[in-house]
């Protein structure tokens, strides 16, 4: 049912206008919002119970939602709401119109768009950047939000819909990933910032959420990719970004690529500079991941099947 309800989420949200996903952010960020300003007190043990109110608290209630429709109506209904929930949380689509907006701009040899759309996607200025640096950027900005929209969502999806739990596990780790969004641009607001523990505590958390789904996308680069030299720059090179997590995933983007990552922190790394070549190589290399994990659905799916 798993495979099903991705199949069909992915359909229909490759179909669906960009507007639902602003509709589920807003709700996230009102939600979080309140969690922060009602029980934000300034202490790590207060810092902990918003997090888990701001990220546990709402997997909790789709695995509720999820128990009781299967009690009401078995398992179409059930697959109603896993289709239904991951509709809402996979942002495929999302990130493929950005990424194809910058990369007709810099094909039709208009980088002063390219940038623009750039800043706009990244939410920084990015007016100085050079050629290079727009095609670096958006190598680096694209695997990591595929990471983040699509990959460790299906995993957190299926880790936790295989103990029975439905899509909490897509709920949980967007939550999760959310909530230190917007708290960490709240510590920086100048009427109401949320305290550094609170900041704090949702990293320490979004690293343990995020560890074994980055791991699981480097691996999925390193199989769809040069296996060989993504494994040996996320063994060597993984280390020097500064997030641990984001470090492996582009660490084994750059060795399957055989291209230039990270800036200051990718010195050393094997490979090209990135050019724009490489952001057709960049699609093919998701592309192929994508059709990696439906392959991997299936089998899992006959298996259990026939077992």
């Amino acid at each position: 049912m798993a495979l099903f309800a991705i199949v069909i989420a992915l359909l229909l949200e490759q179909a669906r206008p960009l507007a639902p996903g602003n509709r589920v952010t807003a709700g996230l960020s009102a939600w979080a919002r309140a969690v922060g300003r009602n029980v934000d007190a300034g202490g790590v043990q207060h810092g902990w119970l918003a997090w888990a109110l701001a990220a546990a608290l709402p997997a909790l209630a789709a695995a509720g939602v999820y128990g009781l429709l299967g009690w009401l109506g078995g398992w179409p209904l059930e697959l109603a709401w896993n289709v239904l929930i991951l509709y809402f949380t996979l942002g495929l689509r999302q990130f493929s119109d950005r990424f194809t907006r910058i990369h007709d701009a810099l094909n039709a040899g208009n980088e002063d768009r390219a940038r623009k759309l750039l800043a706009r996607w990244q939410q920084t200025d990015a007016a100085a950047l050079p050629g290079s640096e727009i095609v670096r950027h958006m190598i680096e900005y694209s695997v990591l939000t595929a990471h983040r929209c699509v990959f460790g969502v299906l995993l957190w999806f299926c880790v936790l819909a295989a103990l029975g739990l439905g899509p909490a596990g897509a709920v949980f780790y967007r939550s999760a990933g959310f909530a230190l969004r917007y708290w960490r641009r709240r510590s920086q607001a100048a009427t109401q910032p949320v305290s550094p523990a609170l900041v704090q505590v949702a990293r320490q958390a979004w690293r343990a959420v995020d560890w074994l789904p980055a791991r699981c996308t480097a691996l999925g680069f390193a199989v769809v990719g040069s296996f060989e030299d993504a494994v040996d720059a996320w063994r060597n090179h993984a280390a020097r970004f500064a997030d641990p997590n984001d470090g492996v995933v582009l660490a084994a983007t750059a060795g399957a690529l055989g291209v230039r990552l990270g800036g200051a922190a990718g010195e050393g790394l094997p490979g090209l500079p990135p050019g724009p070549a490489h952001l057709t190589q960049v699609i093919g290399l998701l592309w192929r991941m994508m059709a990696l994990w439906l392959l991997l659905l299936v089998l899992l799916t006959l298996a259990r099947v026939m077992g």
